[in-house]
């Protein structure tokens, strides 16, 4: 029998799961490459800016982390 739902169902679906999963690595790799980065770079102003958008990039593969982990727990 199928069901109608006035609101989607608040679940993740394989494709969202994968989606997640580029997200993360996406984020992944260009924090790996900011971090890599900070070895050859000498401008102070240049260091700050790269290690803020190193943040940016950590801060996001904790967001998609946190999901997962979310939907696991069943919140």
């Amino acid at each position: 029998m199928k069901e109608n739902y006035k609101k989607a169902p608040d679940i993740l679906t394989n494709k969202d799961l994968d989606y997640l999963k580029d997200i993360f690595g996406w984020n992944h790799t260009a924090y790996k490459n900011e971090i890599e980065a900070l070895n050859n770079i000498e401008d102070k102003s240049v260091q700050d800016m790269i290690k803020e958008a190193a943040m940016v990039f950590e801060e996001n593969m904790h967001s998609v982390l946190q999901l997962v982990k979310d939907e696991h727990n069943g919140k």
